[in-house]
């Protein structure tokens, strides 16, 4: 055990000896100018450190280098500038003069994709392919340069397309470690911080650089990320996610496969192409099986959770963050970049609605969309909403040609908490436009024409059969309704033509049927102020009791009813008192005139025909 002891700790003073050695015999500056040298003949850029290079011993032999900086031939900034480097060298190379780095450390480093820091050389040639590589091996004089190892530390990517847009990745911590074919093995994290949101993200990735920069190639094992902040939900939006990535320098494409990304509950697959010209052009083709919306948004219906809750559920922008110009609903980024959009989804959930199969084909053309196909099941019913949007404004210019057949009313109203005062499966066949996509939007600015039907539908709060059978009973004794109404009014179909403009929805041609009743009318509807104003005429044709006659003339009688005021609590106007009247005196003439007919050689007979005209 001794002998193992003093053996291992001769050893140990060989190579710190070994090691100290090398400190005085070989002075890292020496090659310092064959660094900078093979850097630029590699890659043509140009290699700056700042300083004296010394040793570090312990605890690995490493090279410690003062500010460095990294520059793209004609670049006004460098790409990369960093406080400090260390290159950790293998001892062994050394004395055959090899400058084996194990790993190259940059502490604080900031990198910058920016146009200043691009490279503007544009008459300058372009070298065959590993020429420059292929001389560095070639040359055995000096030394020779080899690095496996890259770690950057709390550094800051500063990525910048335009002036006027900007994205700073903070808080980099990156670990490269590469092979002999050019393969790399890659564990990144970093933090973005932009308009008042904080995205943090971390990944492992291996990469494939053999044809760099001509072609690289990247398979992303495993990211994860949490997004938190200005009119994101409370627990922020979190998830995982895995793809495989392929950059061709020729066409300046970038090719997306097996893309899986999750956000919160949903999950999403599929593949993509990106041109990243001046003018970045996308194309993505998304499937899911189940889209949450509202675990993204955060969106909660009324009268759920406490107000404490609804309140923390997002975390608003603060006011002067907050755009008030009339661009704020603009969606102007959508001039930055052309795309086609595919994504098919088998449940969708939007604001409560339980969407399935939806579909959706869409095409950008800086700022000029296209909607091909946007189409769905809800309940028993189906949608198409094809249309176009316009950003290209400062504001957000609307078009579309809905084509709604049974879709649950009642669902729509709940969305976007209105009240449900008129429920049941709703068609609609029409065209709209307008400014904005808001519900504001929608109550001020749109405008359009459509056929709208209704079946199986519920009138809320007001039943129209009792008021009119209850005012006839009130006004005379020889008719009765039923003994028990319900709160609502039954209507079978309902058909009417509208016509919006300003957030007023003017309704004409009206006509409404069910087993007991029909309604024609027209009227107006203000989704603004929340106000209906309807003139009905209403043919009650059952659950009359009492005169027969005067029931037979009831069932054919159009009774005017005029339903006004608020939705929450509409107000109701009836003239059966005047119809009463009219029928009264009909029925006396009818009676006075049958009395005639049947004594026509009575003297008295022409007074009676005058005082029935007088009537």
């Amino acid at each position: 055990m001794r002998r193992l002891v003093t053996t291992l700790v001769i050893l140990l003073v060989v190579i710190i000896a070994g090691m100290t050695s090398l400190v005085f015999l070989i002075n890292p500056n020496d090659f310092r100018n064959y660094m900078v040298n093979r850097v630029e003949q590699r890659s043509g850029y140009k290699l700056a450190i700042d300083g004296d290079l010394r040793w570090h011993v312990w605890p690995q032999l490493s090279i410690l280098a003062g500010q460095t900086s990294l520059t793209a031939p004609g670049a006004k900034e460098p790409v990369v500038s960093a406080e400090n480097m260390r290159l950790d060298v293998r001892l062994l190379p050394l004395l055959s003069h090899q400058l084996s780095v194990k790993q190259v450390m940059l502490k604080s480093a900031v990198i910058r994709l920016t146009p200043d820091s691009e490279a503007n050389e544009p008459d300058a040639p372009i070298a065959p392919a590993h020429s420059a590589s292929q001389g560095v091996e070639s040359d055995d004089d000096g030394w020779k340069f080899d690095i496996g190892r890259l770690n950057v530390a709390d550094s800051l990517l500063i990525w910048q397309r335009a002036k006027s847009d900007q994205i700073n990745v903070r808080d980099i911590n990156l670990q490269m470690e590469q092979n002999d074919r050019r393969q790399a093995t890659v564990q990144l994290s970093s933090r973005i911080n932009r308009d008042q949101r904080d995205l943090t993200l971390s990944l492992n990735a291996t990469l494939d650089m053999q044809n760099y920069p001509r072609q690289y190639s990247a398979n992303i094992t495993s990211l994860t990320y949490k997004l938190s902040g200005a009119d994101i939900p409370a627990q922020g939006v979190s998830g995982q996610g895995s793809l495989q990535a392929k950059y061709q320098q020729s066409n300046n494409t970038m090719t997306l496969n097996q893309l899986a990304l999750s956000a919160n509950d949903n999950q999403l697959t599929g593949s993509g192409v990106a041109v990243l010209n001046d003018v970045p052009d996308y194309q993505l083709n998304l499937q899911s099986n189940n889209v949450n919306l509202d675990a993204i948004s955060g969106w909660q219906p009324n009268g759920t959770g406490s107000a404490q809750q609804k309140a923390q559920s997002v975390t608003s922008a603060p006011v002067i963050a907050r755009d008030i110009d009339a661009q704020q609903d603009s969606l102007n980024v959508l001039t930055g970049f052309n795309a086609q959009v595919a994504l098919k989804a088998v449940d969708v959930t939007y604001r409560g609605l339980k969407i399935q199969n939806l579909d959706l084909q869409a095409t950008n053309q800086a700022g000029n969309v296209k909607i091909a196909r946007l189409s769905g099941n809800m309940g028993q019913g189906t949608f198409s909403l094809p249309g176009a949007l316009d950003a290209t404004g400062p504001r957000l210019l609307v078009n579309f040609t809905p084509d709604l057949s049974n879709i649950p009313l009642g669902d729509l109203l709940r969305a976007y908490n209105l009240p449900q005062a008129l429920i049941g499966n709703f068609s609609l066949h029409g065209a709209l436009s307008g400014k904005g996509l808001s519900l504001t939007d929608f109550n001020s600015n749109w405008q359009g024409d459509a056929q709208m039907s209704m079946d199986n539908a519920r009138l809320n709060g007001l039943n129209i059969q009792q008021l009119v059978q209850q005012a006839v009973s009130r006004s005379n004794n020889r008719v009765q309704g039923m003994q028990r109404y319900e709160v609502y009014s039954d209507i079978q179909q309902l058909q009417a033509h509208g016509a919006l403009r300003n957030g007023v929805l003017t309704l004409s041609n009206l006509s409404a049927d069910s087993a007991m009743m029909g309604v024609k009318g027209d009227g107006q509807v203000n989704f603004p102020d929340e106000q209906a104003d309807m003139n009905l005429r209403v043919k009650i044709t059952g659950g009359w009791q009492g005169d027969n006659d005067l029931i037979a003339t009831l069932q054919k009688t159009e009774i005017p009813l005029r339903v006004f005021g608020p939705w929450k609590q509409l107000n109701y106007q009836l003239r059966v008192d005047q119809i009463l009247r009219q029928q009264l005196q009909q029925d006396a003439k009818n009676a006075i005139q049958n009395w005639i007919d049947k004594n026509k050689d009575d003297k008295n007979s022409d007074k009676v025909k005058s005082f029935i005209n007088k009537m």
